[in-house]
Parts: structure tokens; C-alpha cells; sequence
């Protein structure tokens, strides 16, 4: 079994999430959207649901009206797969290029991988500068830009919200806790900042290991989950703290399975 965890960027157009969380009903675990990031994650069981998730943000999304706090080169702007239970890496990385053969082939989209080649934030960083698509045009879409598509094991999508930090100070309390297991960026999100983090080894590093190295800099004003979080990691987080770190077993992978209609 795979999962999908795609970022679409739209998040502030009611009307349209439902549409696209529509489309994909039968195999989604989750949709969270966020109107500051302008951003919503789809968590997709398969990968049927994927491409037909990506054709409905192409039709009715497009990149030249995007604004968002949250960095981003495309409509369909990551679309990572994951194994998960029997599946292996192998499985994920087949199904990483088939996509990526299928979004440039049949919908004239230029596709970024990443995995074992090289990180998302390499392509953040790098993309179209020294950086060119690995499959299908070579220049961006004229409205839904590119792609990143990847294959990684389970990751943590997490924020912190910071009050009365100012942008400056919250990048920098960013840069000082990133790490090899921790990937963070400072944002503005109205009138809060955010850091906002990929937490690439929950089992070692999660939330609450995040938590207290930026609360050891500022006071935090709240947390939010973006998507799921495996039940190993959180069952390695003491209960008495899941609340305060926006966690609980409804929020995890497993019971979204054991529990989908």
C-alpha cells in the first residue's frame, strides 16, 4: 500500500477544495487547508487518486493568481509517495517515476524529482536556476508551473505559531533548530509567525522534540498537525503532551485506515 501526501496550492477558495477533495472521496485519509500558506495537503491512499486529484487542480487552479506565504513552483507543487505497511521503497520510487512520466506526458508538466537524487529543499532552492526538470518540458507550465515528485518514507508535517515574534527573530530561531532531522521555515502567517516543520525522522525526532528546541528561544502560542503522523512516532510522545502539541490517535495513519467508509 502506498500513501500520497499532495500539496496543492490552493487553500483559500472554499469552493474549490471541495471540489478537488471530491474528486479523490473514495481514497483520501485527510484534506487540511491553510488560507496564509494558500496551500491544502491531500493524504491519498494509491495511486488512481493522485492523477485524478492532479487533473481537477489543473482545471481548476492556476499558478499566475497564487498568493501564499508558503514557498511553491507549481499547482500541483509536491506529490511524494510513501510505503507504507508491505510496500517497500522500491514500490514508492516505481510509482514516483510513472507519475512523473504521466504528469509531463499527458498534461505538459515539467517534473522535479526528488528522493534518493536530491531533497525537496534542493529544488526549492535550486529550480530553474542551476537546476532543470528531470522529465518533460523544460520550461514551466504557463499556468500550473512544475512539479516536485518524490518518493521518502513517513514524514511529520507540523507548525509551531509564534505571537509577537517578528519575522526576523522567528527565521532565525528557525535556522537554529533546523537540523538533518528537522527542516524548518520562519513564516508570516497574519499576524502570527510560524515555523514550520518537516519532521523527516519522527521516531527520533518529532514534535515534541521540535517543541521544546524552539521553546527554549520564545514562547509557543499554539501547534497544529498538517496531515497525519504515523502511530509509532506518536506513541513515542508522552500522552500528557498530545494535546498541547495538536496530536491524538484519530490523527494518526493507522486509524485513518482502520477506520476509512
Amino acid at each position: 500500500m502506498l500513501e500520497c501526501v499532495i500539496n496543492i496550492s490552493e487553500g483559500r477558495n472554499e469552493a474549490v477544495v471541495a471540489q478537488l477533495a471530491q474528486s479523490v472521496s473514495g481514497a483520501s485519509l485527510d484534506v487540511h487547508t491553510d488560507p496564509d500558506h494558500n496551500r491544502s495537503v491531500f493524504t491519498l491512499i494509491g495511486t488512481d487518486a493522485p492523477r485524478e486529484l492532479t487533473r481537477s487542480a489543473l482545471q481548476l487552479c492556476s499558478l499566475d493568481t497564487h498568493i501564499g506565504v508558503h514557498p511553491r513552483i507549481g499547482v500541483v507543487d509536491v506529490v511524494p509517495f510513501v510505503p507504507l505497511h508491505s510496500s517497500t521503497m522500491a514500490d514508492a520510487i516505481e510509482a514516483r517515476d510513472e507519475f512523473a512520466q504521466w504528469m509531463s506526458h499527458e498534461l505538459g508538466v515539467p517534473v522535479f524529482l526528488y528522493g534518493r537524487e536530491r531533497s525537496l529543499p534542493d529544488i526549492r532552492k535550486n529550480a530553474w536556476k542551476t537546476l532543470r526538470p528531470d522529465v518533460g518540458p523544460q520550461e514551466q507550465h504557463p499556468t500550473a508551473g512544475a512539479a516536485c515528485v518524490g518518493a521518502r518514507e513517513p514524514l511529520v508535517a507540523w507548525n509551531m505559531w509564534l505571537r509577537n515574534v517578528d519575522l526576523a527573530q522567528t527565521r532565525q530561531i528557525a535556522a537554529q533548530v533546523r537540523s538533518a532531522q528537522i527542516r524548518t521555515l520562519g513564516l508570516q502567517v497574519g499576524e502570527f509567525t510560524q515555523v514550520s516543520c518537516n519532521l523527516i525522522a519522527p521516531d527520533t525526532h518529532g514534535p515534541d522534540v521540535a517543541y521544546d528546541l524552539v521553546a527554549t528561544h520564545v514562547a509557543i502560542d499554539r501547534c497544529e498537525l498538517v496531515g497525519l503522523i504515523p502511530r509509532n512516532a506518536l506513541e513515542k510522545i508522552p500522552s500528557d503532551r498530545w494535546e498541547t502539541l495538536d496530536l491524538d490517535d484519530t490523527k494518526t495513519i493507522e486509524w485513518r485506515l482502520e477506520h476509512r467508509i
